[in-house]
C-alpha cells in the first residue's frame, strides 16, 4: 500500500471518528417557533450543552411530536432525548408541583422558577412524581391572566362562561368562578377563540403576541400578581444521558438545574412584557387592576383556603408540604 493510501485511510478514519464521537440530542417541542421557549430557551441551553461539551453532543429542536401532555412519554419510551411540558396537562401524577402554582404568589417567573426548582430537591424529589425521567429544570411561566372575547368588569361575569382551563392550580379557581372548563393544549386556543368555541382564556400575558390572542382576545384582566403561575418541568431520557461518556454527561448536567430554570423563568418573564406591548399596539383592552380595587378584593376572598385544600391533596406523598410552601414563598419573594 503507497503512502497516499495509507494517508487517506487514516485521514477517513480521523473524520469518521469524530463524527462518530458526536451525538446529537433530539428535544421534542409543542409550543410555535416563534414562541419564547423556542426562541430562547432551548436555544440558548443547546449553546451551553455544545460548549460544555466541546461540541461532541449537539441538540436538534423537533416539532410535531404530538400533545404536549404525551412528551412525558415520548421522552420516558426513548423516542426522544429530551422535551418540556406542563404538569397541569396529566392530572393525578403531579400533585406537588402545584406549590408552586398557588394564588397570590406575587413575584416573577425568574423567581418562582429558582424557589420551584431549589424546594423540588429539597422536599419533592423524594416523592418521584417524575419517576422514569431526569429532570434538568423546572420552571413556571409568567402570572396567568383573564383574556376575553368580550369584557367583564367583575369576577362574577365569568359565571357560566366557557373558558379554557389548562389543568393545574387554574382548574380549582375556574371551579371557584363557576365558568364552563374547556380543555385544550395552548396552541388550540386561537383557533377555539376564533370559533368561537371558547368566550376566554386564562394564559400568561405572553401569549397576546406568541399565540396571536390580540386578534382574537381583545379584552384582557390583569390582576396584581395574576391569578396562579403554571407549573412546568424540562427532562431527558435517564437512558439517553447514561449512555454519554461521563464527562458529557457531568457537563449536561452542570449546564441544567437552577441555572437553566432560572434563565427559562426569565424568558418567560420577558415573553410577557413583549407579549403586553403588542397587546397594546393591537388596541386590545386592557384592564391593569390594583391591590385593593374591586376585582383584587374579589379575587383575594375567592381564593381563601386554598392553601388548606392543596397541603390536603398532597398528604399521601410523604413529604413535609406545608414547610415546603412556606420555604418556597420565602425563596421566591426573597430572590434577586
Amino acid at each position: 500500500m503507497n503512502l497516499k493510501k495509507v494517508l487517506a485511510i487514516g485521514l477517513f478514519m480521523g473524520v469518521a471518528g469524530q463524527a462518530a464521537a458526536e451525538t446529537t440530542l433530539r428535544v421534542a417541542s409543542w409550543l410555535p417557533p416563534t414562541h419564547p421557549q423556542n426562541a430562547v430557551v432551548w436555544p440558548t441551553w443547546s449553546k451551553w450543552v455544545e460548549e460544555a461539551t466541546e461540541g461532541r453532543v449537539k441538540v436538534a429542536i423537533e416539532y410535531g411530536m404530538g400533545h404536549p401532555k404525551t412528551m412525558f412519554e415520548l421522552v420516558e419510551d426513548g423516542v426522544v432525548d429530551a422535551s418540556f411540558s406542563y404538569h397541569g396537562y396529566v392530572p393525578g401524577r403531579f400533585k406537588l408541583t402545584q406549590a408552586v402554582e398557588q394564588p397570590l404568589l406575587g413575584t416573577s417567573a425568574e423567581a418562582a422558577s429558582v424557589a420551584h426548582w431549589r424546594i423540588h430537591n429539597k422536599y419533592f424529589a423524594k416523592a418521584q412524581e417524575h419517576d422514569g425521567l431526569e429532570v434538568i429544570g423546572l420552571f413556571t411561566h409568567g402570572p396567568g391572566q383573564i383574556h376575553m372575547a368580550k369584557p367583564v368588569s367583575s369576577l362574577g361575569d365569568l359565571k357560566g362562561k366557557k373558558i379554557r382551563l389548562g389543568g393545574g392550580v387554574q382548574g380549582e379557581i375556574g371551579h371557584r368562578m363557576g365558568v364552563t372548563a374547556v380543555g385544550a393544549p395552548a396552541p388550540k386556543v386561537y383557533e377555539m377563540m376564533q370559533q368561537g368555541v371558547i368566550d376566554g382564556v386564562f394564559i400568561p400575558m405572553g401569549e397576546q403576541k406568541s399565540l396571536r390572542l390580540k386578534e382574537v382576545a381583545k379584552n384582557v384582566v390583569a390582576l396584581p400578581g395574576g391569578m396562579y403561575l403554571g407549573s412546568f418541568a424540562m427532562f431527558m431520557n435517564p437512558d439517553f444521558l447514561a449512555d454519554l461518556d461521563a464527562k458529557d454527561r457531568e457537563a449536561i448536567m452542570s449546564v441544567s438545574g437552577e441555572k437553566l430554570s432560572a434563565m427559562a423563568g426569565k424568558a418567560w418573564d420577558a415573553g410577557d412584557a413583549a407579549g403586553l406591548e403588542a397587546a397594546k399596539e393591537a388596541g386590545v383592552n386592557i384592564t391593569m387592576v390594583k391591590d385593593g380595587d374591586a376585582l383584587s378584593k374579589e379575587f383575594v376572598e375567592l381564593t381563601k383556603g386554598m392553601d388548606e385544600a392543596f397541603l390536603k391533596s398532597v398528604a399521601d406523598r410523604g413529604v413535609d408540604a406545608k414547610a415546603a410552601l412556606t420555604e418556597l414563598r420565602e425563596v421566591a419573594r426573597n430572590y434577586k
